[in-house]
C-alpha cells in the first residue's frame, strides 16, 4: 500500500501514523475512510477502510491520498483538494494537480 507524499488527513485523525500501519496491517478500523486515487478517467475514489481487507486490494493495492474520519469528512477533503486544483491550474483534472510531474 502506497501512501501519498503528501498526504491529506482529516481533523479527527489524531494520529496518522498509527492509522496507516494499521491499514497496512489489515486491522479494523470503524471510522476511517481512505481517499485513493481511481483507475481509467475517474479522478478519485472514497473507501470504508474495511473495503481494503478485500483479497483484490491485498493483490492491487491503491495508492492513497487521503484519510479521513468519517464520509462527510472525506468528501470535504476531497472538495478541499479539487477548489485548490481549480484555483491553481484552472481545471478540476486533479491526477495532474497531484502529480505535475507526469505531465
Amino acid at each position: 500500500m502506497k501512501f501519498y507524499k503528501k498526504l491529506y488527513v482529516g481533523e479527527s485523525i489524531k494520529k496518522p501514523n498509527k492509522v496507516k500501519r494499521k491499514l497496512r496491517r489489515n486491522a479494523g478500523q470503524f471510522k476511517v475512510y481512505v481517499i485513493a486515487l481511481a483507475g481509467g478517467d475517474d479522478q478519485l475514489e472514497i473507501y470504508h477502510c474495511a473495503f481494503l481487507q478485500q483479497k483484490y486490494y491485498r493483490d492491487h493495492p491503491p495508492y492513497i491520498i487521503g484519510l479521513a474520519g468519517g464520509y462527510e469528512e472525506a468528501v470535504d477533503i476531497v472538495v478541499k483538494i479539487t477548489e485548490a486544483a481549480l484555483k491553481e491550474t484552472g481545471r478540476p483534472d486533479l491526477k495532474k494537480y497531484l502529480f505535475p510531474e507526469n505531465e
